[in-house]
């Protein structure tokens, strides 16, 4: 297998702005975090600039976009669809934008979109940010009407929700994480099938990302919490090189 087939290993750096906002101040930097992410060998650079600023901010969507630019590396805005984001992400012109559902009780996204549901809502805002330069991607969960849907909007990506298997395998039920990976291979090579580009991601660790990035259709993923996270202890460039090691062994052992 050839080094261009394995799937890219995009760095989300939120929470690197969590542990900043928690104090205040601008320490630690979540643009210097994505600038080591990039020295590390991260193909991408994830951030979800969301309604209440939890995370990101701003600013710091600014900077990020002026950095991965000099650097040609793409910056992935995730985002809800809503009005505000389609005109920062317009104003922005981030390389990618995914769609995500966002409740401001959650503590992270939860689940997916229900773009079967929203499809006239989500379409328009979709086309636009299109025209605007953007690659769309739908975070949706490893459904097939919610994919066929998703084929029915100008989107190029789907992203599916790996959380529900994260979760069984730390509950222990392999039986549930088994079924979710088949539900994972049957829907990837639908989506592919249907002319979208196939991404995974959330919760996924050293310990459960193999089977993922096994998948033959999965050409993204994108992890952050567990990176930033493993990075108090062994730093951030150990940190995505490992898993980088574990998803190219996985890939290439397929």
């Amino acid at each position: 297998m050839s080094e261009k087939s394995l799937p890219r290993l995009g760095v989300n750096i939120d929470h690197i702005a969590t542990i900043r906002n928690a104090r205040g101040g601008d320490h630690p930097n979540p643009v210097a975090g994505a600038w080591a992410a990039i020295q590390a060998g991260a193909d991408g650079i994830t951030a979800h600039l969301r309604e209440d600023r939890r995370h990101m901010h701003d600013e710091d969507m600014s900077r990020l976009q002026a950095l991965c630019s000099s650097e040609n590396i793409p910056l992935n805005m995730e985002m809800a669809a809503t009005d505000e984001m389609l005109a920062i992400a317009s104003d922005l012109k981030p390389h990618a934008i995914c769609i995500v559902p966002e409740r401001r009780e959650e503590r992270t996204t939860e689940g997916g979109l229900d773009v079967a549901g929203q499809i006239e809502t989500l379409t328009p805002i979709i086309s636009k940010l299109n025209a605007n330069g953007a690659r769309v991607s739908l975070f949706i969960e490893a459904n097939r009407g919610q994919i066929e849907a998703s084929a029915k909007t100008d989107a190029k990506v789907v992203e599916l929700h790996t959380g529900a298997y994260a979760h069984a395998l730390d509950d222990g039920d392999d039986e549930k994480a088994n079924k979710i990976l088949e539900d994972f291979r049957g829907c990837a090579a639908l989506a592919q099938s249907l002319g979208l580009e196939v991404h995974f991601g959330h919760g996924l660790t050293f310990e459960n990302v193999a089977p993922v990035a096994a998948i033959p259709e999965c050409m993204e993923l994108n992890i952050g919490h567990f990176i930033i996270g493993e990075a108090v202890f062994m730093g951030l460039d150990a940190a995505i090189k490992q898993m980088r090691e574990i998803v190219t062994e996985a890939r290439q052992a397929a």
